[in-house]
């Protein structure tokens, strides 16, 4: 972990930290079956379940995207990456995806909320081969994330940048520029892994989502699919097989996590929201999703 996150006084951890309102990254948490969450957040994404209930495949089904990515780009023999946007600590985060592929595969996470930072040393418990990192640090300050980057990270060798269900709460003037300064950065033969919200595949499902979510004081910026293909293409980066598409298309394998079953009894006595985390998200069909996918490499 940085030194600076790991200075942060306790006191000021809690003062940045708004149990009051809903934050995105406890939103997801709340889909991915996590704990670390509160009722503000726990109520968005009822909310947001009540208007689309089947809208945890979107959140499941871009973090099994993630594990796809990074088994792909591990086995392509890629052992550097750059997560921005990494979210609470929850079950295969990447470095554990990476280096059961190449043991000493280095990572470093980014986020700048506090509740993530407060559960940080989750994030590097790192393979005594390789070596993880955290930075606290906001995506809009490229320029911090890869001057802390550099300690763990090597640039003249190549990385995987990871922007997985980030971009669509930046808008336009700040979201094609932030990404143009951290892949210049990058290396030839590094990877742009990324996810995006879309109102492209089922635009009344997201819609009413996106409805719940701004009514709790966050929205994002739902893109089309030739709006996130600007993120590869004005960066001339390659993308690889099969392109932008639906996350749940990508590469399939059909090999996402089945969550341990409860008895029935048990499950029959939970309310929607906590049903989600033992849903079987290999049922998924087209008219469930609502996010793109795709993967870049820089020549």
């Amino acid at each position: 972990m940085s030194g600076d996150a790991l200075s942060q006084d306790p006191a000021e951890l809690r003062r940045r930290i708004d149990t009051s309102k809903a934050h995105p990254a406890r939103v997801y948490d709340v889909f991915l079956g996590g704990k670390d969450h509160y009722p503000a957040d726990l109520a968005a994404a009822s909310a947001a379940l009540s208007a689309n209930p089947r809208g945890y495949l979107d959140v499941r089904h871009n973090r099994d995207f993630l594990r796809r990515a990074v088994n792909t780009l591990a086995a392509d023999g890629i052992r550097q990456f750059l997560d921005i946007g990494t979210g609470l600590p929850t079950a295969e985060n990447v470095h554990q995806i990476a280096q059961r592929v190449i043991p000493d595969s280095r990572v470093v996470y980014v986020d700048n909320d506090p509740i993530v930072l407060a559960h940080a040393r989750a994030l590097l418990t790192s393979g005594p081969e390789g070596r993880t990192d955290y930075i606290d640090a906001d995506f809009r300050n490229p320029a911090e994330i890869l001057e802390q980057a550099s300690k763990t990270l090597d640039f003249d060798e190549p990385v995987a940048l990871c922007l997985v269900a980030i971009l669509h709460f930046v808008e336009d003037e700040e979201a094609y520029p932030i990404v143009r300064g951290l892949v210049e950065a990058l290396p030839a033969g590094s990877r742009v892994v990324l996810s995006h919200l879309t109102e492209d595949l089922n635009p009344e499902n997201i819609r009413a989502v996106q409805r719940a979510y701004t009514e709790r004081g966050f929205s994002f910026v739902l893109r089309s699919r030739a709006d996130v293909e600007r993120f590869f293409t004005e960066n001339s980066l390659a993308l690889a097989e099969p392109g932008v598409v639906p996350v749940h298309r990508w590469r399939a394998d059909h090999a996402a996590p089945v969550p341990e079953q409860p008895d029935a009894a048990f499950l029959e006595s939970l309310d929607h929201i906590e049903r989600v985390r033992y849903a079987d998200i290999n049922d998924v069909t087209d008219a469930d999703i609502n996010v793109y996918a795709g993967l870049g490499a820089k020549a």
